[in-house]
């Protein structure tokens, strides 16, 4: 099956990447190709004086498949989840108004333990932090997709956390892969799924942002996703 460019911008919003990076890649279906293995990446020589961020292996892939989900969030609770990285801990409040599908499919899998081990595979800086594929490489996903397109007046500002999509994909399709925006405004199309904002732990998300190859949007070190987890309150 063609492998498909993963797009999180028009070209206009890319700047002064190149149209190639504007995203990584995925087959259609949100992960379908499962047999595809992570390419192997160096052992990280940097360290917490250097970066802030503790140093860490690049986890080995996941291939995992899980039934479509059938949990939505009720929009009469607040839901939080806690991303803990080897470069530290943010939280998510999930949307639970705007997005109670996509909102319920992320605490699903932080639920099933989908995210532990993964890592954050593209890194943009002043653009995004992309994570959620358990290959590691931007091709994975949990094996099914969900559709709930955003509200169109919605905008791409600093902290807002969204999924990831193919072109060919409608608007409004996730899987599991998720980006955190860390440019002021990136002046992406309301076609990406809300999940939440980031609403403790922003620091965090712009360490994590700064350790990107603008050339080539990889991580300069493998940043690692040790867990997600998600609570809901009254």
């Amino acid at each position: 099956m063609p492998t498909l460019p993963r797009t999180l911008a028009v070209l206009v919003a890319c700047l002064a990447l190149a149209a190639a990076g504007c995203g990584g890649s995925d087959t259609s279906g949100n992960g379908d190709n499962a047999a595809q293995t992570a390419t192997p990446t160096p052992e990280n020589t940097g360290g917490e004086q250097d970066t802030g961020c503790a140093t860490a292996r690049q986890p080995p892939a996941k291939h995992v498949r899980l039934p479509k989900p059938a949990e939505t969030l009720d929009p009469a609770k607040t839901y939080v989840a806690t991303v803990t990285t080897n470069c530290g801990e943010f939280q998510i409040t999930l949307d639970a108004k705007r997005a109670p599908k996509t909102g319920g499919s992320f605490k699903y899998l932080a639920d099933k333990g989908f995210y532990d081990g993964t890592t954050f595979h593209r890194i943009v800086p002043g653009f995004v932090i992309q994570g959620g594929d358990p290959l590691g490489t931007g091709t994975g996903g949990p094996g099914y997709s969900v559709v709930e397109r955003p509200p169109r007046t919605l905008a791409y500002t600093r902290g807002v956390v969204a999924m990831a999509k193919t072109q060919l994909e409608r608007a409004g399709t996730s899987g599991s892969q998720f980006f955190v925006v860390t440019g002021d405004d990136v002046g992406l199309p309301p076609d990406y799924a809300v999940a939440g904002t980031v609403t403790d732990g922003l620091d965090v998300v712009e360490r994590i942002g700064a350790l990107g190859d603008p050339a080539t949007e990889q991580p300069l070190q493998p940043v690692v996703v040790r867990s997600v987890t998600a609570a809901s309150s009254p």
